[in-house]
């Protein structure tokens, strides 16, 4: 739509040109609760495109082909301007033209990057979860606009880069709005997932690389299938998407074959994972954002061991000091009834609270935002958080 030729091919007369750059899978996931607050306007054409800065990008192209996403090659994106860049990863969009707008694609900020190896001396490690790699290239920050979670990121922020302070909105938390929204359908899901009246519903939920729970402890959900088996209830595997994209659908679906044999649903990365934490009992996981949702949601977590430098002050640091540990070596229904017995309502609103500054609103500020930069009045309708779709695990359909 971008050639010489673009003139006799629209159908509509376009005012704007939105472009979305799309690093990965789990960047894609959060821009598709946000692309729907400005993609029905008839005067707005969105575009997407795959910065290839991430190891990851082979799922962003995965994901925005399937969902039959407009699609330009990284070096048509480089060579036009845009009337608004939206973004949730980092790296390359120095090269980019246009107002960009940045988000953070999970749960906010937890831990401190992990040093490289190699023989150069140690620096400060920045945290990871507020898009700080590629902020600030050549003495320029690069967004104009950058959206965040809670009033706490901004602090969080300034430690690593004052200058991009100004330009910061709190916009909440688009991903857990619509879990919010989604609540008044939690029987459903569970109807989705096998799960009957009185039947516990755990979630079992994995970060990606060699510190997760995955990686350290495999067997987990299948052991968890079997140890609650008397008390019929039933196991649901989360994993982060990096783990499909980095070691392809089929390896992951047969490494998991004997837990889905043995009961155990399994969601794929796209979707489901949501309706499950609105349908759950309780979760055990790492640090994972699905982890960190859950518990915001008021679930009962049990968490994996961890080495993470985690960051004092966030969410995640919360979660750390009430949330019971698990033992691997133990029994585990034992721990589950411990993690429960743990939490309180006061922990609960804690960790909501830690979350986000603006629950319910985050639709509305994140499409005045958008709609102030390209300098468009808004549409009358208000913007809302949509309940999101019934869970279709993979495998072994639902016994």
């Amino acid at each position: 739509p971008f050639s010489l030729e673009a003139a006799y091919g629209n159908t509509r007369d376009i005012e704007r040109t939105v472009l979305v750059a799309v690093h990965y899978f789990t960047a894609a996931t959060r821009l598709m609760d946000i692309v729907p607050l400005i993609e029905s306007d008839h005067r707005i054409q969105v575009v997407y495109t795959v910065p290839p800065s991430s190891i990851f990008s082979r799922g962003a192209h995965e994901f925005l082909r399937d969902t039959g996403a407009l699609m330009i090659p990284w070096g048509q994106a480089t060579q036009r301007r845009f009337d608004l860049i939206l973004a949730a990863g980092q790296g390359s969009l120095e090269h980019l033209h246009g107002p960009i707008m940045t988000f953070p694609h999970g749960a906010g900020p937890a831990i401190h990057a992990r040093r490289l190896p190699g023989d150069g001396p140690a620096a400060p490690c920045r945290m990871e979860g507020l898009g700080l790699r590629g902020l600030v290239v050549r003495g320029r920050v690069i967004p104009s606009s950058i959206v965040l979670a809670h009033e706490r990121h901004r602090e969080l922020l300034a430690r690593d880069c004052p200058e991009a302070v100004p330009i910061t909105v709190v916009g909440g938390d688009p991903c857990y709005d619509r879990l919010l929204a989604s609540r008044p359908y939690r029987d459903a899901y569970r109807d989705a997932l096998g799960a009957g009246a009185g039947q516990r519903l755990v979630v079992v939920t994995s970060h990606w690389g060699a510190g997760s729970l995955f990686a350290r402890w495999p067997g987990l959900p299948r052991r968890l299938a079997a140890e609650l088996a008397d008390e019929g209830a039933r196991v649901v595997a989360i994993l982060h998407p990096h783990v499909w994209v980095w070691h392809g659908r089929r390896q992951v679906a047969a490494w998991l074959a004997d837990a889905i044999r043995s009961g155990v649903l399994v969601l794929p990365p796209e979707e489901g994972w949501r309706a499950a934490l609105v349908a759950a009992d309780v979760v055990v996981g790492d640090r994972c954002s699905v982890t960190r949702y859950g518990a915001a949601l008021g679930l009962p977590v049990l968490l994996t061991p961890g080495d993470d430098a985690v960051i004092p002050g966030t969410q995640y640091a919360l979660l750390a000091e009430i949330a019971p540990r698990l033992n691997p070596d133990a029994p585990l229904a034992a721990q589950l009834a411990s993690a429960g017995a743990a939490w309180s309502g006061v922990d609960v609103a804690a960790l909501r609270e830690s979350l986000t500054s603006v629950p319910g609103r985050s639709a509305a500020i994140i499409r005045g935002e958008i709609y102030r930069m390209l300098g468009l009045d808004e549409p009358e309708s208000p913007p809302v958080a949509e309940p999101v779709p019934y869970p279709r695990p993979i495998g072994v359909g639902v016994r």
